[in-house]
């Protein structure tokens, strides 16, 4: 029987571990056949080519050797996207340590926590990270490398202050002449070794170690690989956006292009619209993954303003010519975008409505996809030209779902999954692993949702986000934000519960508020127009009672979803 959590394994239908390769394969397979290509680029910097990622892999693969670490030692990683992580990441994997990416937004406290609970031997930090974090927290620690030029920090042993004093010297010895393809050879994982652990970030507050074995690096990699790459030249370039600590980053933005043998730009700072529409337009990426927020904000502050006028809409009523007008919008659109997208890959959260419909309209290459940390993260997924507004998609290659109620296609109920892709558990805490993972091996993602006959996914919103209304009726508060968040002067909002009342607490558009010359009383009179409007949308029962203005933006975890939980009592 495969060493996996027991209750999976009872599912003999994904129990056939033995048919699953090597992940490892993957990597030295497209390193070897993409040797002179080239592969990480710090945007605005410097660039490795697949040869170069091979050779520091194989340095750092020496100094774990004589630093005395063994496969299944944790390495946490904690840093801002770069080669140079991207380099680390993969000299973890491939050497068979057990690779713990920590969010660089975590504060220090939670980074040491994660440290000592993963029980790393060695830590390596970004630049600010770095400046950050106190070693004397984390005494188990043998030794913290910086990420910019993997110079140790701190070494508590000899063997590793020898390592990598030597470094270069050793290097030399192994290979007199010069290091080639031919020397590439990595650890040859099983299904159920264990590749990572990563935190949740979550929106509870709570991090927890979320084990994923090989398995489900391979599910991810062969079900993206079926359902997306086959479209994507190999050698294209791709913009690394996301954090690639974060799994949906890490996997959609990076694994899976690096096998494919493409060439990832990562943005290495924070991506603001501005600085990633201008990486667009330099890069021209094959593919654009990301959050929401990002792709709503371009449209939102650069198409909106070009075709919402008089002109265009008069054109739009005509009949004979509204075709041609929605394809010059698409391709003006696509140009923003860089131009040369297969598609828009939207995930983390679902897309708004109004965005949404303006892409479908246009016949604009949207999709949104769906998934979790403890999915690694696909759970379902489906080609732009599939895609079904207000779904997320079909299921995945590997991956089996179902919604948890009587009437799955107009009714509400939880979604459940099961899969290669689901995780082996929560590390050190198996009372949370039992909670989410059923006995027949069905993963509880805690999202409420309905599906369609063909499959596709529609979901409501968190279940621990629900709220009931005066009367005991459901109510979604991600539905009535979607509607908010497309009205006037609104950047951003939630919903809260304030006894038996609904409201709407709104940050709102700052900038375009000092451009008009708003004053606060002046955004109080728009918002109270917005939650009139807003509530002959609504049902009697989810209806909002007021907006109240919240100055600053409200506080998000790396994928950009609101820390509710910072919040209600807010009001």
């Amino acid at each position: 029987m495969c060493k996996i959590h027991c209750t999976f394994a009872q599912n003999l239908k994904y129990c056939a571990m033995d048919n699953i390769p090597s992940f490892n394969s993957f990597i030295e397979q497209s390193i070897i056949k993409n040797w002179d290509k080239d592969a990480l680029t710090d945007y605005k910097g410097s660039t490795l080519q697949y040869h170069d990622v091979a050779r520091k892999i194989e340095k750092l693969h020496i100094m774990f050797e004589n630093s005395g670490v063994q496969q299944g030692d944790k390495i946490a990683l904690c840093g801002r996207n770069s080669s140079n992580w991207a380099v680390a990441f993969l000299a973890t994997l491939t050497w068979g340590a057990v690779v713990v990416p920590i969010q660089n937004e975590f504060t220090p406290e939670q980074i040491h926590n994660i440290v000592n609970h993963s029980e790393a031997k060695l830590l390596f930090v970004g630049d600010v990270v770095a400046t950050q974090i106190n070693p004397d927290e984390m005494p188990n620690l043998e030794g913290i490398i910086y990420i910019p030029d993997n110079s140790l920090v701190i070494s508590r042993t000899e063997k590793l202050t020898y390592a990598r004093e030597h470094l270069n010297e050793i290097f030399g010895k192994k290979y007199p002449k010069y290091f080639r393809k031919e020397h590439v050879s990595y650890f040859k994982d099983k299904s159920d070794d264990l590749a990572m652990i990563n935190y949740t970030s979550g929106t509870t507050g709570f991090s927890k170690g979320v084990m994923l074995p090989y398995r489900v690096l391979w599910g991810n990699l062969d079900g993206l690989n079926d359902a997306i790459m086959r479209h994507i030249k190999s050698g294209s370039n791709v913009l690394s956006i996301l954090p690639m600590a974060h799994m949906y980053g890490l996997q959609v933005e990076f694994i899976i292009e690096f096998c494919a043998g493409n060439h990832i730009f990562f943005l290495t700072r924070l991506p603001s619209p501005t600085l990633i529409q201008q990486a667009f337009s330099e890069i021209h990426p094959a593919i654009i993954v990301s959050v929401p927020l990002i792709i709503e904000k371009i449209v939102r502050k650069k198409i909106f303003p070009i075709i919402q006028n008089n002109r265009v809409k008069l054109l739009m009523n005509m009949p004979i010519i509204k075709e041609k007008i929605k394809e010059r919008i698409c391709e003006l659109v696509k140009k923003e975008f860089g131009g040369n997208a297969y598609e828009i890959l939207v995930g983390g959260a679902g897309l708004n409505k109004e965005i949404e419909a303006f892409f479908v309209s246009i016949g604009f290459p949207i999709t949104i996809g769906y998934g979790t940390t403890e999915t690694g993260p696909m759970i379902t997924y489906s080609d732009w030209k599939d895609f079904v507004p207000g779904s997320c998609g079909t299921a995945i290659k590997h991956m089996d779902v179902k919604i948890l109620s009587n009437d799955p296609e107009n009714i509400p109920g939880e979604i459940v999954t099961r899969g290669i892709n689901v995780m082996d558990g929560y590390y050190k805490n198996e009372q949370a692993t039992k909670a989410v993972i059923d006995e027949n091996g069905w993963f509880h993602t805690g999202d409420l949702g309905t599906m369609s006959k063909d499959g596709h996914v529609f979901i409501n919103g968190r279940i621990k986000n629900m709220l009931l209304g005066a009367n005991g009726q459901n109510v979604f508060p991600e539905e009535i934000e979607d509607k908010l968040n497309s009205m006037a002067m609104v950047n951003e909002c939630i919903i809260i519960q304030k006894d038996d009342k609904l409201v709407g607490l709104v940050h709102p558009d700052k900038e375009e508020a000092e451009s008009l010359g708003f004053t606060d009383d002046d955004l109080e009179s728009i918002m109270e127009q917005n939650r009139n409007e807003l509530n002959t949308q609504l049902p009697s029962f989810c209806k909002i009672s007021k907006i109240v203005l919240h100055d600053k933006e409200f506080e998000k975890t790396p994928k950009k979803s609101i820390k509710r939980y910072l919040y209600q009592s807010a009001v």
